[in-house]
C-alpha cells in the first residue's frame, strides 16, 4: 500500500456545510463526493445548497474517487475489496461494482468522459474501464506500487506514478503498452496534469518535492524542474485561474503554494493538521485535514482561511472528487 499502509484504508467522512462565500464559485461544480474509508460510504455534498444530500454505501474501504460529469457517474476505488463502485450522479445510488485487481488506489478519467483508469497497487497494473458499459477495456503491466493516475489532454496516454521505482510510466492507450518512463524524486504518489502548460506534476513523498515534467510530446516526457515543498506532499490542485498550484504537505501540517509560471515556491500556509486532499472550486480552495477531521476553505488568490468545517474521522480526498452531471 502507499507510504502509510495502515492509514491508506481510512478516508473522508464528511458532513460539510460550506458558507455563502462559496455559492458564486460553486455553479460549475456543485457536488463533492467524499469517500469515507472507515464507514464504507461516500458523502454527497451539494455545494450550491450548502448541505449534505446523500450518504451512499459503497464497497469496503473506499479510497480514490473521480467524478465524471460527462458520464453522469462517480467512480470510487475500494482497495479493501479490490473493487470500483459506480455511483449515478442523478439518483446518488450505486449502480454497479466492478472487480479491479488487487488494491485499486489512484483513479482518473479521460477528458471526454468515456474511460476511467485505475492503478492496481498490489497487482502492478493499470486498468481501464468504459464509463458507459463498465466493461474492462485495458490491462497493462506497470512498475511497483502504482499510485496516482493522470490522463493526457487528448486522452491518448495515461501517466502512472510507479511509486517504489521512482518513475512515472506513460501508457499508450491504443497500443496498450508502456511507451516511456521518466525519473522523478523519491516515491512519487499523486499526479496532476496541467493541460494548458502541457506539464505533469509528480508529488514525491520521500524527497519532499514536486517533479515538473514536460508532456508536450506525451510519449517522450522530459524533466523540467524540481520544486521543493514541505514534508510528504500528498495532493495538488491548480487554483486562481491556474496561477497558483496548491500542494498539501502531510508531515509539515502545511500547504505549499507554487507559481507554476516561474516554478517557484511563493507561499507556505500553516495551521493545518496532516493535510491531504485538495481541490479548487472557482475562487476557493478546499483542503482536507486528516488529523483534525475537518475541511478548510481558503481564498484561492491569497490562501487566506475563510471557513473550517467539521468532517468525519480521518478525511483524505484522493482524487478529483468535485463534479456534476452534464445536461441530458
Amino acid at each position: 500500500m502507499p507510504h502509510r499502509p495502515a492509514r491508506l484504508l481510512r478516508t473522508l467522512s464528511a458532513a460539510i456545510a460550506l458558507g455563502p462565500a462559496l455559492l458564486a464559485s460553486a455553479a460549475a461544480a456543485p457536488y463533492a463526493y467524499i469517500t469515507n474509508q472507515g464507514e464504507h460510504s461516500v458523502t454527497v455534498f451539494d455545494l450550491a445548497a450548502r448541505k449534505v444530500t446523500a450518504t451512499v454505501p459503497v464497497a469496503q474501504s473506499p479510497a480514490g474517487v473521480v467524478a465524471v460529469g460527462r458520464a453522469g457517474k462517480v467512480f470510487v476505488t475500494a482497495p479493501g475489496s479490490n473493487a470500483v463502485s459506480v455511483i449515478d450522479m442523478r439518483s446518488q445510488r450505486v449502480i454497479d461494482t466492478l472487480p479491479a485487481g488487487a488494491g485499486a488506489v489512484g483513479i482518473d478519467a479521460a477528458p471526454d468522459g468515456t474511460r476511467v483508469y485505475v492503478a492496481d497497487w498490489f497487482g502492478g497494473r493499470l486498468l481501464g474501464f468504459d464509463t458507459a458499459t463498465h466493461r474492462e477495456t485495458l490491462r497493462v503491466a506497470v512498475g511497483d506500487a502504482p499510485a496516482g493516475v493522470a490522463v493526457s489532454a487528448d486522452g491518448r496516454h495515461v501517466f502512472v506514478a510507479e511509486r517504489d521505482n521512482d518513475l512515472v510510466a506513460v501508457i499508450d492507450v491504443a497500443a496498450a503498452a508502456v511507451v516511456a518512463r521518466v525519473p522523478t524524486g523519491s516515491h512519487p504518489f499523486a499526479l496532476l496534469l496541467d493541460a494548458p502548460r502541457a506539464r505533469l506534476y509528480a508529488l514525491n513523498v520521500y524527497s519532499n518535492s514536486v517533479s515538473v515534467i514536460d508532456v508536450r510530446d506525451a510519449a517522450r516526457p522530459q524533466r523540467l524542474a524540481v520544486v521543493e515543498v514541505g514534508k510528504a506532499p500528498y495532493g495538488a490542485a491548480l487554483a486562481d485561474g491556474g496561477r497558483r498550484l496548491y500542494v498539501t504537505n502531510q508531515l509539515d501540517d502545511s500547504v505549499s503554494v507554487i507559481d507554476p509560471e516561474r516554478l517557484r515556491l511563493v507561499q507556505t500556509l500553516g495551521g493545518f493538521a496532516y493535510p491531504e486532499g485538495v481541490a479548487s472550486v472557482g475562487d476557493r480552495v478546499l483542503v482536507v485535514n486528516w488529523m483534525d477531521d475537518n475541511l478548510m476553505v481558503l481564498d484561492a488568490a491569497t490562501g487566506r482561511p475563510l471557513q473550517t468545517v467539521a468532517t468525519g474521522s480521518n478525511p483524505r480526498g484522493f482524487g478529483a472528487f468535485i463534479g456534476e452531471p452534464a445536461p441530458r
